[in-house]
């Protein structure tokens, strides 16, 4: 594997990636949530609302959603992007949300802190090359039938264009099992750590897909070594137009950043 710019060159060799007031990639524990689609303002706010008040960092929230069938919901668009940025300026949390074509990049970044190519979109070398340009974090998910060598030349691509603040995210990848969404794979996470610089986050949302697996995954992410957590939540799950099976309630949200928090603590401790 021939990694000329995003390879790890020491052992202590860590990109740090600064998104407003958070650092990703430093000791600090960076948890990123918020619904998989925003659906209206009142939802949005609601779940900016509970991310800052249980102590996230970074909200998140899609406007274009690539899904597997052409008659769901696929997101609001632009409108979507514009109630992202005021939940977030409201509860001063930076945003991240996908883009998934290279005419809409440009509109993209006059909403978003934080890009996401997601995994469907993660080979698409001109959506790789024209993120590459711009000068905003790029949060790069690991495709669900993506090798280790995949992923990380797609995010070479990313940085081979000039921008090299690159967030990996390991999201699951399809295996032979059916009673989980997709499989995570958590032993990329020390294998990223060693071979590359770059941030690594995981998402045991779309990892799992199944709502009650969420929170033990999400612990077991950050022992294994993760920088940072995304999860899915929303207000009312079984209300929700995407995701809402893998999604927490603000309770069992709560429940998680308490235990996220405290492992972390004890981690950094001994």
């Amino acid at each position: 594997m021939e990694l000329k710019i995003i390879n790890k060159k020491h052992s202590n060799d860590v990109k740090k990636i600064k998104v407003k007031n958070v650092v990703i990639g430093g000791n600090k524990l960076v948890i990123l949530a918020g619904p998989c689609a925003v659906e209206n303002q009142k939802q949005i706010m609601e779940s900016a609302e509970a991310v800052k008040a249980y102590g996230g960092n970074i909200l998140r929230g899609g406007a274009f959603k690539p899904r597997t069938s052409p008659y769901s919901f696929q997101g609001l668009g632009e409108e979507g992007l514009k109630l992202l940025k005021e939940a977030g300026e409201a509860y001063d949390l930076p945003i991240v949300s996908e883009v998934m074509d290279t005419r809409e990049v440009e509109m993209v970044c006059k909403y978003v802190d934080i890009i996401q190519v997601g995994s469907r979109n993660m080979q698409n070398f001109s959506l790789l090359r024209e993120v590459g340009k711009v000068k905003k974090p790029i949060l790069l998910k690991r495709g669900m039938a993506a090798s280790l060598e995949d992923w990380l030349n797609a995010a070479e691509y990313v940085a081979a264009e000039g921008n090299e603040d690159i967030i990996l995210c390991e999201r699951g990848i399809r295996t032979f099992d059916s009673f989980t969404r997709n499989t995570l794979d958590l032993s990329i996470v020390p294998i990223v750590k060693e071979l590359t610089s770059l941030p690594i986050i995981v998402d045991p949302s779309h990892g799992t897909g199944v709502r009650k697996l969420v929170t033990p995954m999400s612990l077991a992410s950050i022992a294994a070594g993760a920088h940072g957590v995304m999860v899915e939540i929303h207000p009312r799950p079984k209300e929700a137009l995407s995701d809402g099976k893998q999604s927490l309630d603000f309770t069992e949200f709560k429940n998680l950043m308490e235990k996220a928090i405290g492992l972390n603590d004890f981690l950094s401790e001994n």
